[in-house]
C-alpha cells in the first residue's frame, strides 16, 4: 500500500516532539524544541496537500495568499475579510506607540475594530512594511523603482520554460535585524524567505526554503499556501501543477503545544482533497480567492493552540541599529 504523503509531515512532527533540542527565544523567553534541516515533497498532479489530521484554516490560506499576490502590506484587507492571523503584529507595534505616549491605549479588539472602520487609522497603524506581498511584487530598488519579482519569474518561465533563475526572495538584509539602518528595521520575522519556480516534465514545480518553521501551527498552513501558489502559476502559464517541495532550516515545536502535537500524532491521515479553478486565470493580478474551490476535504477536527508572537526584532539585540 502506498504511504500517505501526509506521513512526511507527521514524521517531522514526531521527531520534533521526541528529539527536538530545547531552546529559548531571547525576546520572549518562550521555550521551543527544535531540529535543523529537512524536506518534504508533494505531487500536486494527484491531489492537494491540505493536511487532514487536523482541519486547516482554508479561508485563511486563500485570503492570505491573495494578500501576498496583490502586493499588499496592510492588514485591513484581511480584517475586512474576517481573517485575523496577522492581527498580533501591528497591534504589538501599536502598543509600543502607546508606551511612548504617541497613541491612545486600546484593547486588541478595539484596535482591530478601528482598522476595519477607520481608513485613516488603518493606513497609519495597520501597515507591516517590508512584508511578503511588498517584497514579492514591489521590492524597493535603490534607484526608487519597485521590482515585481514574482511577475518577472512568471514571464521568464513563459519565455523560457527551461529557465533556472526564477527565484523570489523575501529576505532583504537592508531591513532586517541589526543589519538595518536606525528606525528602518522590519518588525515581522521573515520566516518563509525564498522560493524557486521550475518546469519539469511540462509541469510547474515550486520549492520553498523556510528558515524558521512552527511545525505544529504554521507549517500545515505554509504547505497549503505555497502548493496553491504553484497551482496558480501553473494556471497563468496554461500548464499543470507538478511538485511542491518544502525545505526547512530550523523547525520547532513550542513548549505549550506538546499536548496538541501528541493528539495530532494519534490520528490517521485521510485522503487529500483536490482544488478546482472556477475561472480562467491569465495573469497573477487576475486571481481572486473565490476562483478556487476545495473538493473532498474531510479532515479530523481542528486542534486549537495559542500563537506565540516571537522572533524578529529584539530590542536588546537589535536596538543599536534598528
Amino acid at each position: 500500500m502506498e504511504r500517505h504523503p501526509e506521513r512526511q509531515y507527521l514524521d517531522l512532527l514526531r521527531k520534533t516532539l521526541e528529539q527536538g533540542e530545547e531552546q529559548v527565544d531571547k525576546g520572549t523567553g518562550v521555550k521551543t524544541y527544535s531540529r535543523f534541516g529537512a524536506q518534504v515533497r508533494f505531487d500536486l498532479s494527484h491531489d492537494f496537500p491540505l493536511l487532514t489530521t487536523k482541519k486547516v484554516y482554508w479561508k485563511g490560506v486563500l485570503h492570505e495568499l491573495y494578500w501576498f499576490l496583490s502586493g499588499q502590506s496592510n492588514i485591513k484587507y484581511l480584517v475586512d475579510n474576517n481573517v485575523h492571523i496577522w492581527d498580533d503584529y501591528p497591534y504589538k507595534i501599536y502598543l509600543e506607540k502607546v508606551e511612548r505616549g504617541e497613541a491612545q491605549a486600546l484593547t486588541k479588539d478595539e484596535f482591530i475594530a478601528l482598522i476595519s472602520e477607520d481608513d485613516t487609522f488603518a493606513r497609519e497603524h495597520g501597515e507591516l512594511p517590508h512584508i511578503y506581498g511588498e517584497l514579492w511584487r514591489r521590492w524597493p530598488a535603490k534607484d526608487g523603482r519597485t521590482v515585481d519579482q514574482l511577475g518577472w519569474a512568471v514571464e521568464e518561465l513563459r519565455k523560457d520554460p527551461d529557465a533556472h533563475n526564477t527565484l523570489v526572495s523575501s529576505w532583504n538584509p537592508e531591513y532586517l535585524y541589526s543589519m538595518a539602518a536606525p528606525n528602518t528595521g522590519a518588525r515581522f520575522p521573515i520566516c518563509h524567505n525564498m522560493y524557486q519556480l521550475n518546469i519539469k516534465r511540462g509541469r510547474v514545480c515550486l520549492q520553498l526554503y523556510q528558515r524558521s518553521a512552527d511545525i505544529f501551527l504554521g507549517v500545515p498552513f505554509n504547505i497549503a499556501s505555497y502548493a496553491l501558489l504553484a497551482a496558480i502559476v501553473a494556471q497563468v502559464l496554461e500548464r499543470e501543477a507538478g511538485e511542491f517541495i518544502h525545505t526547512f532550516g530550523d523547525y520547532h515545536m513550542y513548549e505549550n503545544h506538546r499536548e496538541q502535537v501528541q493528539e495530532q500524532l494519534a490520528r490517521e491521515p485521510r485522503p487529500f482533497p483536490r482544488i478546482r479553478f472556477t475561472q480562467h486565470i491569465d495573469s497573477l493580478d487576475a486571481f481572486r480567492p473565490e476562483y478556487v474551490e476545495l473538493e473532498g476535504y474531510d479532515p479530523h477536527p481542528p486542534i486549537k493552540a495559542e500563537l506565540t508572537v516571537s522572533g524578529g526584532y529584539n530590542k536588546k539585540l537589535h536596538a543599536a541599529r534598528t
